[in-house]
């Protein structure tokens, strides 16, 4: 099954757990329009080195809504990478973390940024 549709997303800065670690923290608020008709509330750990392009995050998010019609919640694992300019991106559904019409649920989400800033995705699943 593939599901496509638009997001907006809020991140908003947080203290790192420890000041030292060179590590950026970020809230993540997501509305998800579309074929996923839902809502998300994460956190983002970011790191950006002295190299023009290069950076990697990894991220968790619990996404709350409706898929194809079916009602339910399930959790997003993010990890990306930019190697000076070329970036690499896996956002995949975490493993039994679907609840209710979505238990059983599995699959990755690419996510899709225009020219504009705008956000879009197809996340390609499976359902039992």
């Amino acid at each position: 099954m593939q599901a496509s549709g638009t997001f907006t997303v809020k991140l908003e800065p947080q203290s790192p757990a420890h000041a030292d670690s060179g590590l950026g923290r970020m809230s993540i608020y997501k509305q998800f329009s579309g074929d996923l008709e839902a809502r998300s509330l994460g956190e983002m750990l970011a790191y950006r080195g002295t190299v023009d392009g290069s950076a990697g995050y990894v991220a968790m998010e619990r996404v709350v809504g409706t898929l194809h019609g079916r009602q339910g919640a399930f959790v997003l694992q993010h990890s990306g990478t930019m190697d000076r300019g070329a970036s690499g991106l896996l956002v995949s559904v975490v493993p039994d973390s679907g609840t209710d019409a979505l238990a059983g649920l599995t699959g990755t989400l690419a996510i899709h940024i225009d020219a504009q800033g705008g956000h879009s995705y197809t996340f390609d699943y499976r359902l039992p």
